[in-house]
Parts: C-alpha cells; structure tokens; sequence
C-alpha cells in the first residue's frame, strides 16, 4: 500500500488480488447477501485509493482496510436500513468439518443450521468480533486496531460474543428438542 500511496497504481492490483476474497467473506458474513458484498468490495478499493495519502505503514494494512470496509458496511446499512444478518452455511461448514457418514452428516446440517440461526440473533457488535476473529482469522491486536480499541477490550468482547452465542445455541438447541417432544 505505501507503493501505491507513493503513487505506483499498479501494485494495487497486487493488493486486489491478494485481499479481494477475504473482503468479499467478510462483508458477506455480514449481510449475506452477494452482490450487495460484490459491490461493497469494489467501494472499499475505491476508497483505498483515493483514501491513500492516510496509510500511514505503521500498523498492518488489513487492520486499515478492515477498518475502510467498517465504514462501507456502516454506509450500506444506513442506505439500505436492514438488519438481515446472516451466514452461508457452506462457509460455515468448511470451517466444522463434515462427517464419513450419512447420520453424521445430517447431524452436522442440522448443527450448522442451529449455529447459522444462533449467529442470526447475535448483536451487530458480536457478529462482527466473531467474524473478523473467527472467520478471517485476525489477530486479537489487528481486531482491535480495526475497532479502535484495546486488544484486552476485544478479548474480552469476543469471550462475551463466545459465551452469548453459546447460550442462543443452545436455547434453539432446547427448543428443537422441545419441539420434536
């Protein structure tokens, strides 16, 4: 990014290449829909260039781009005024792993499709602590360069995510038992 804040726009294209798909995850696991993230996509790389002469180089670029793609989502959603949050459930799978057998793989949709619900009803803030820890995989300090925060706060606020998502878990888990009864 400094060679193209110095003005090399060809190494921007290095930098699309590199960070265009996690971006893409990103702003999809938060609004879950594709083309709206296809396009938010496209405007976070707007803005990296006209936005350039801000990177400093003293922190990580994902953290700055991360934070840049804060404030698109933030745009999108004040123009769009949904709160429909949700996640594919084949990234999700990719992440848990599926089972050898047939009755290990219906288990595995229908817990997918618990935590697919649970991730639905977690606060914007949650969703998004998860997401960027544990979907992208940043690190707690990159998270908390993009949040603006402390790495403790964000510690902490992951633990709280962990532990709301766990508790909606399982109440939709109780549910479907309750259901099925």
């Amino acid at each position: 990014m400094l060679q193209v804040k110095a003005g090399n726009m060809d190494t921007m294209g290095l930098l699309f290449e590199r960070y265009n798909r996690p971006l893409l995850g990103f702003l999809f696991h938060m609004t879950n829909q594709r083309e709206a993230s296809e396009d938010m996509v496209q405007t976070v790389f707007y803005r990296m260039l006209k936005y350039r002469h801000t990177f400093t180089g003293d922190g990580e670029f994902r953290s700055w781009m991360y934070h840049l793609a804060r404030n698109v989502l933030a745009d999108y959603s004040k123009q769009n005024k949904r709160s429909n949050h949700s996640y594919d459930l084949a990234d999700v799978a990719e992440k848990i792993g599926g089972g050898p057998t047939a009755d290990e793989s219906v288990q595995k949709e229908q817990e997918l499709d618990m935590l697919h619900r649970a991730m639905a009803k977690l606060s914007a803030e949650n969703r998004e602590v998860l997401v960027l820890s544990r979907f992208q995989e940043l690190k707690y300090e990159e998270i908390a360069r993009v949040l603006n925060t402390t790495e403790g706060a964000i510690k902490v606020r992951v633990h709280r995510a962990m532990n709301e998502l766990k508790k909606i878990y399982l109440t939709i888990e109780n549910g479907k038992t309750a259901y099925k009864l």
